[in-house]
């Protein structure tokens, strides 16, 4: 079956299956969204299953939690746990400083009250994944529904004054309607190109009356676990300093990762 992924599904898996070996008994841990963080709950899935591992996980939307339980990973809610040891999640784009951009599946409100609710917050991703600025994937912002292109006007308005390549933004669709969030908001998407100062950024956008949350993620990202399409591994630990290679062998045995190579 993995002869059959792509190098960066490839390099998603290998960077889960990484980061899932951080999880350890008796952890809370939170679970994020999208392809790769659902590579992630695959392979713990598998250690709860072959290896008896015993942890409660805090999914950030509602199709990771379907997911999690589908695998057998006991679940829980956030205010249940009220804190996390660790929170697992993929990213959309992440620079030298581990800064991050998060959202492009919708969930950046749940994914960074999580994080920020943990000890350590470990971000997985294949290598194409890493930028020397933020900004060329397209920054999610989430807007309550009431007056969102009022919002919408004021964020353009505001990003004159900021050091970005574009301005434009859009509201994501679904279908014919707009996208909904699990918290019933929108999500506006600034096509930026560049950001120059992501610090200032997130600050700045805040202060818009409207925007509910960014996905900026300063100074939240501990550790990044960097997958290759050849089954190397980078563990990066911005707080140690360190980086730890390895390459794991990708093995031709599991039926419960198979959905995921359709």
């Amino acid at each position: 079956m993995f002869g059959e992924l792509s190098p960066i599904e490839r390099a998603k898996f290998v960077a889960a299956k990484r980061a899932a070996d951080l999880v350890e008994d008796g952890m809370r841990v939170g679970l994020g969204t999208g392809s790769t963080a659902a590579w992630l709950v695959r392979c713990l899935g598998e250690k709860v299953r072959d290896q008896g591992l015993k942890f409660r996980g805090v999914p950030t939307s509602t199709r990771t939690a379907e997911l999690a339980q589908e695998v057998g990973i006991e679940v829980t809610s956030l205010d249940q746990a009220r804190w996390l040891d660790l929170t697992i999640d993929g990213a959309d784009e992440f620079d030298g400083e581990q800064n991050l951009i998060k959202g492009g599946g919708g969930a950046l409100l749940q994914e960074k009250i999580v994080a920020t609710a943990s000890d350590q917050m470990v971000v997985i991703a294949d290598v194409g994944k890493e930028v020397e600025a933020l900004g060329a994937f397209p920054l999610p912002v989430e807007v309550i529904p009431f007056g969102w292109q009022t919002t919408q006007g004021l964020i353009e308005e505001m990003l004159v004054s900021m050091d970005v390549l574009g301005r434009k933004s859009s509201l994501r669709m679904n279908g014919s309607a707009p996208f909904v969030t699990d918290e019933g908001n929108h999500i506006l998407d600034l096509h930026l190109g560049r950001i120059g100062n992501a610090r200032q950024m997130a600050l700045a956008l805040n202060q818009v009356p409207g925007i509910v949350e960014n996905g900026l993620f300063i100074d939240i990202c501990d550790i990044v676990v960097v997958g290759y399409g050849d089954g190397r591994v980078e563990l990066r630990d911005i707080n140690e300093g360190t980086v730890e290679h390895d390459r794991l062998d990708l093995e031709e045995n599991e039926n419960l990762f198979s959905d995921l190579a359709d």
